[in-house]
């Protein structure tokens, strides 16, 4: 079994910073690809950066300079920095593993939320 413990969301002012973590636990042999996405409601959930393995990174266009995905391999923890914050950023952010010879996990989301 695998579970994923999402951190770090909350409520800020626009052009403030947040720092999600996401801790993934039990049964890995290695995780490939870490993945954070967000969701607003009645929207699909959308990509928002990848880190592969050997810390290649691809970011949406939306957050490209503001956000910065890492990972931390021993500790199988990934992380997304986020600053200068808007408005258009509020949404529940989901963090993905992609785990070798397992397949996709995700957590259960953290709401982050930047007032005007």
């Amino acid at each position: 079994q695998v579970q994923l413990v999402e951190s770090g969301g909350g409520l800020v002012q626009a052009g403030g910073s947040l720092r999600l973590s996401c801790a993934a636990s039990g049964t890995i042999y290695r995780i490939n690809d870490m993945y954070w996405y967000r969701q607003t409601p009645g929207k699909q959930r959308d990509l928002v950066a990848s880190i592969t393995s050997d810390g290649g990174t691809n970011y949406a266009d939306s957050v490209t300079g503001r956000f910065t995905i890492s990972r931390d391999n021993a500790k199988n923890t990934a992380y997304l920095q986020m600053n200068s914050l808007k408005p258009e950023d509020t949404a529940v952010y989901y963090c993905k593993i992609r785990l070798a010879f397992r397949g996709d996990y995700w957590g259960q989301g953290t709401q982050v939320t930047v007032s005007s």
